[in-house]
């Protein structure tokens, strides 16, 4: 068998293990799922009403249902982006208590540790997606692509999951404690806010509205709005994939390299 195979094999296991974690401990994956379902219905039925009657060129008395279109792809970005505590969790987990030491010591690819936990997350995060994106249909969320800009929207999630995923096991393997762990990772739920997944960036006053243009998860929610919604996805698809592609690759070098070097109790 060669490299690539081992390779392979090893991280098939380490992601049966990683999801045998999730479903014998689901807090991590309730608490993923619902604070994104409760924020969804929380903003569409309690502030949609005048947050939608601010959108542009929204007729009078249609502010939940534009709002509803519009934030829908803000809060699959924000479910992602949640994804990465628990990814940094249960990677400080693993560090902290020893297992990663015992899986050095045995004949298994280094690489297929990280990969199954990358893996699983992924996976974890699309369930989370998928359920968030029910609510919103089963509320009236209707979007309007065609089958080619789903299949695009899907990969935009696949893609930004990958990411996200990526800087959780680099900011697990840097934290110092599990609790620590669970906490780095909240700068990454608060960039959707401070963009335009919730409300147009032009309604900011000026030094946020800059922030917001040039953040990464802007760029990424304009993309996905559009392949969902069948409107000109333009230049933010080329800066989604541009900011994507540079947080996959930084996440993967930072996470490589603490994997390799950090000492392990």
């Amino acid at each position: 068998m060669s490299t690539i195979a081992y390779t392979v094999a090893d991280s098939g296991t380490m992601l049966r293990r990683n999801l045998l974690h999730m479903v014998r401990y689901p807090g991590l994956t309730v608490f993923t799922v619902g604070v994104p379902v409760i924020a969804l219905l929380l903003f569409v039925f309690v502030f949609g009403g005048t947050l939608g009657a601010g959108l542009p060129g929204v007729a009078a008395g249609a502010g939940i249902g534009a709002y509803l279109a519009y934030v829908v792809p803000g809060m699959v970005v924000l479910t992602i982006a949640g994804t990465a505590g628990g990814t940094a969790t249960t990677v400080s987990m693993d560090m902290t208590e020893g297992i990663v030491a015992r899986f050095r010591s045995m004949d298994i690819s280094r690489a297929a540790v990280l990969t199954g936990h990358v893996l699983g997350n992924v996976i974890q995060g699309l369930i989370a997606v998928t359920l968030v994106f029910v609510v919103a249909l089963a509320v009236g969320f209707r979007p309007t692509g065609d089958p080619l800009g789903w299949l695009g929207a899907l990969g935009i999630v696949v893609a930004t999951l990958f990411a996200v995923t990526w800087l959780g096991v680099g900011m697990g393997m840097a934290a110092k404690s599990v609790e620590t762990a669970s906490n780095l990772p909240l700068i990454l739920t608060l960039l959707p806010f401070l963009g335009s997944g919730f409300v147009p960036t032009d309604t900011m006053p000026d030094v946020v509205r800059v922030f917001a243009e040039y953040q990464p998860f802007t760029p990424i929610v304009e993309t996905f709005r559009a392949l969902l919604m069948g409107t000109p996805v333009g230049a933010e698809g080329l800066a989604a994939v541009g900011w994507l592609t540079a947080i996959t690759a930084a996440g993967y070098a930072w996470s490589l390299a603490l994997y390799r070097r950090k000492s392990v109790r």
